[in-house]
């Protein structure tokens, strides 16, 4: 029973030795993991949670079909690193790779991706003017139908009349 306590106690200090030189995890990145942009970056940041070291790093962006996009100048500041670009014109799914080392030796490797959409410009469209054929308004047929339909709305209005002065003679 005390071997495996001493086994546990081992086993438990080494975890917490090594608790801080796993500490090292991807706080943020821009352009935003899984975004879509109407605008073109100009650089690729990427923040770690502990501060990097000034050699040792390298984060590449490549367009659609796999071809370089980033102009290979990494400046580390701090916990941030970032990456400047080349003027991108295609629309697709960027890849951004990167490998960092950390101060405590513990690199951070992975990558993201972006989505960049190219907007799309309207183009005004010069009208172009129709001919419209101008009536004058009187057709025959529709003159007809006009006084039709009054004739018949004097005629309903006459029976109406004549049923509302049967019921109230009745009461």
């Amino acid at each position: 029973m005390k071997r495996l306590l001493a086994v546990f106690m081992i086993i438990g200090a080494l975890f917490l030795s090594a608790g801080p030189a796993l500490a090292n995890s991807l706080v943020a990145t821009s352009p935003i993991a899984g975004s879509t942009l109407a605008a073109a970056p100009s650089v690729v940041t990427i923040t770690a949670e502990v501060a990097l070291m000034d050699v040792g790093n390298s984060i590449t962006v490549t367009d659609p079909s796999g071809i370089r996009v980033d102009d290979g100048t990494l400046t580390v500041d701090g916990v941030s690193a970032v990456v400047g670009m080349r003027p991108i014109t295609a629309t697709g799914i960027y890849t951004v790779t990167y490998s960092l080392l950390a101060d405590n030796d513990v690199p951070l490797a992975g990558k993201f991706t972006f989505n960049y959409s190219i907007p799309s410009v309207v183009v005004p469209s010069t009208p172009v003017p129709t001919t419209v054929v101008k009536s004058d308004g009187s057709n025959f047929r529709t003159n007809l139908l006009v006084v039709f339909s009054l004739l018949v709305s004097v005629g309903v209005l006459i029976a109406l009349s004549r049923y509302a002065r049967k019921l109230y003679k009745e009461r």
